[in-house]
């Protein structure tokens, strides 16, 4: 289940990191919100060094459809009721310029990742919500327009259109990008105090310290884990498809997503809540349209991502905490982490530079007052034991009902387990409440993993942790 982009790219390994060090500025991650803020720092002069946990793009990087575009769903009426048209236009300037700044830096250094100019559009299936996206998007000064959905294989309402954005490899340019930086690999950061950063190798001091690091797993303080929730979606690359102008998108969530890449379409969708899965397979899902609209295809690879979600559509990008004034953040992209990257690696260059940004209001880590995040946290402790009610009363299984290939929750010799028997009749083991903070884990049948349906924590199917907020793995010891 590698992505088109791990397949078709090699970056040349790291060194991990060699014993203690001194920076200005420690990055934890080495993905694109990572790379991307590690590079524009350096070239306004500051001393950075990067901790990546294991390769650099080996996260959701490596699982992203790579689409560069100020145009993130239905977004713009939305925000402009909700926050008003000052507020809004941040949103969409930091997006323009970020699109605008991943051209110059590509085509002034010449770097070789497939980046093409395209239309991006948004489709849907209600006229009037249409009008209104392309007259909101227009009025903040967006290359907007309605249009219609003739291009693709499905009937459609419509479209709003946003032209001249782009989309390229991810890999290819990070490779690229990582050239010229300080970059630690398999140097997964422990734990963080103060100015420290804590690893298996030794110990970095840092003026400034930056979590791009996909999820931070810090909890307190900054309290992410209580306002952010994490959703997974799939992707088929997909061969001998018509040609499709542009990337797409549903108005909704619920269709398809597309867009080419040489010969390769991009057929993405089906998404749920990490730790939710709906049961009926994904992947099926998607096969099942591939051959309804692109009989002739052939499939090729598939692979899922997962992306942090915001209550209010908007990542956190600044100040990690006000305890922790020398923290800072880049998190909860909303699946649109190419162009988020970019916009985070601008404003944190110019807080960190000059102490001020433009936009920096509307990505305000710290934008929810004191008496939101506790009710978030509320709302997430209750969230975590309807979950936990709900996954208890699944009818458990006994280890000779798993078929090879198959996992689920059993219980064996007395204990409520989680268990896995792998091809060759192996059975393995796991105990069922993540490490983090403890909620029960949901099976995967797409992905063979362990998902944490409170915060999107995942693990193989034999206990080793895949992806946090959770460090630690969940293998059952007897």
């Amino acid at each position: 289940m590698d992505s088109i982009w791990s397949t078709t790219s090699s970056l040349r390994e790291r060194s991990r990191l060699p014993g203690d060090r001194e920076t200005q500025v420690a990055v934890i991650g080495g993905g694109m919100a990572g790379m991307l803020i590690a590079h524009t720092l350096q070239a306004a002069g500051l001393r950075v060094a990067v901790l990546e946990a294991g390769r650099i793009g080996s996260g959701q990087s490596q699982h992203t459809t790579a689409k560069v575009t100020a145009q993130h769903g239905m977004c713009y009426d939305r925000l402009i009721r909700k926050l008003g048209a000052q507020k809004a236009r941040q949103y969409a300037q930091a997006n323009l310029a970020a699109c605008k700044a991943l051209d110059d830096l590509i085509t002034t250094r010449g770097i070789d990742c497939d980046w093409q100019r395209q239309n991006a559009y948004v489709y849907g299936d209600d006229p009037a919500a249409l009008d209104r996206e392309a007259r909101a998007a227009a009025l903040l000064g967006l290359p907007a327009d309605r249009t219609d959905a003739s291009a693709l294989p499905f009937p459609a309402a419509g479209a709003v259109r946003f032209s001249d954005q782009a989309q390229f490899h991810p890999l290819k340019f990070l490779g690229a990008l990582a050239d010229g930086l300080t970059v630690y690999e398999q140097t997964p950061v422990l734990r963080v105090e103060r100015d420290h950063l804590i690893t298996p190798w030794g110990t970095v001091r840092a003026d400034r310290i930056i979590f791009a690091c996909h999820f931070p797993f810090v909890n307190i303080p900054g309290l992410y884990f209580a306002r952010m929730y994490q959703e997974r979606s799939y992707v088929l690359a997909l061969e001998h498809t018509p040609p499709i102008e542009g990337m797409w998108i549903s108005a909704d969530g619920s269709g398809c997503s597309l867009r080419t890449w040489g010969t390769y379409l991009l057929l993405g969708g089906g998404h749920h809540r990490s730790g939710a899965h709906p049961g009926s397979s994904r992947y099926d899902w998607l096969r099942t349209q591939a051959r309804t609209f692109f009989p002739n295809s052939q499939e090729r690879a598939f692979w899922s991502a997962q992306d942090c979600m915001t209550p209010d559509g908007i990542p956190y990008i600044g100040r990690y905490a006000a305890g922790r004034p020398n923290w800072y953040v880049a998190t909860g992209f909303n699946k649109w982490g190419m162009t988020s990257s970019m916009a985070a690696a601008l404003i944190l260059r110019d807080l960190l530079c000059s102490g001020t940004s433009p936009w920096a209001q509307v990505f305000d880590p710290g934008r929810f007052g004191t008496t939101a995040l506790r009710g978030m946290a509320s709302q997430s402790g209750q969230a975590a034991v309807h979950l936990a009610r709900y996954f208890f009363q699944i009818p458990s299984e006994t280890a000779s009902q798993l078929s090879p290939g198959q996992g689920g929750i059993l219980f064996y010799q007395g204990k409520k387990l989680g268990g896995y028997r792998d091809l060759d009749g192996s059975l393995y083991l796991v105990d069922l409440r993540c490490p983090h903070l403890g909620c029960q884990l949901e099976w995967n049948p797409d992905e063979r993993s362990w998902d944490c349906p409170c915060h999107g924590s995942r693990f193989d199917a034999r206990g080793q942790l895949l992806s946090g907020p959770a460090q630690e793995g969940i293998v059952h010891e007897e």
